[in-house]
């Protein structure tokens, strides 16, 4: 029986008679995976010690995965998931207000799923081959979206600027909510909003407006 890539396993197919169990027991396998790979790393992790959690032999593991590395693409295009409908209603928006409101909906569903984020950042040297392994037709996708809303000359630069700014802060910070889980989801995710909102709707602070004033004309005093 032929093998299906890690990108479409786990769907229905017409006809094929499929057992409806088997894509949970393909997500079974991947959430034991995720946390091996943020436990061991994912180089150390064997697929024996992924079957055995389940009860299952190493055998059955392959009836799902070709190899490990389809484990690991199939985690990363989680990522994507999550990804492709936001850079959808991101380029919907026209601007920093619209923006924010996308990103601040999106972190609960981003924390609710930061075990992604803490196996990128513990696995990266792993991750940085899954480009040549046949998913960059996706990445292209979602970058031609990206590339639309930068590349926008209807939108002011500095709007622009503002979105690369809380999109790159927004990434950054999810890389590193391994090291922030003392905070709690309730309060980071908080602080999450505050940020983003800061990034792309920064509040007038009185006595700002002067302040630059005094200092450009002390500027031009020189």
């Amino acid at each position: 029986m032929a093998r299906r890539s890690a990108a479409t396993a786990g769907r229905p197919l017409a006809g094929t008679g499929r057992h409806p169990d088997e894509g949970d027991t393909r997500e079974r396998i991947l959430d034991v995976a995720l946390d091996l790979f943020i436990e061991h790393g994912y180089d150390k992790t064997t697929l024996r010690q992924i079957a055995e959690p389940l009860g299952f032999t190493q055998a059955a593991i392959y009836y799902h995965f070709a190899a490990k590395e389809d484990i690991l693409v199939a985690l990363h295009l989680r990522l994507h998931e999550l990804a492709r409908p936001v850079l959808e209603q991101l380029v919907a928006e026209t601007g920093p207000s619209g923006w924010a409101a996308v990103l601040r909906g999106l972190v609960d569903t981003m924390l609710a799923n930061r075990k992604l984020f803490i196996l990128h950042q513990r696995n990266q040297t792993a991750l940085s081959g899954l480009h040549i392994k046949g998913h960059d037709g996706d990445h292209e996708d979602m970058g031609q979206q990206f590339r639309h809303i930068l590349g926008n000359p209807a939108i002011p630069a500095r709007d622009r600027v503002r979105l690369t700014c809380a999109l790159g802060a927004l990434l950054s910070s999810l890389m590193s909510v391994g090291e922030l889980e003392d905070l709690g989801p309730a309060t980071y995710g908080e602080l999450f909003r505050e940020a983003i909102t800061d990034l792309l709707e920064p509040r007038d602070i009185p006595g700002d407006a002067a302040r630059l004033a005094l200092r450009s004309g002390r500027g031009g005093a020189r």
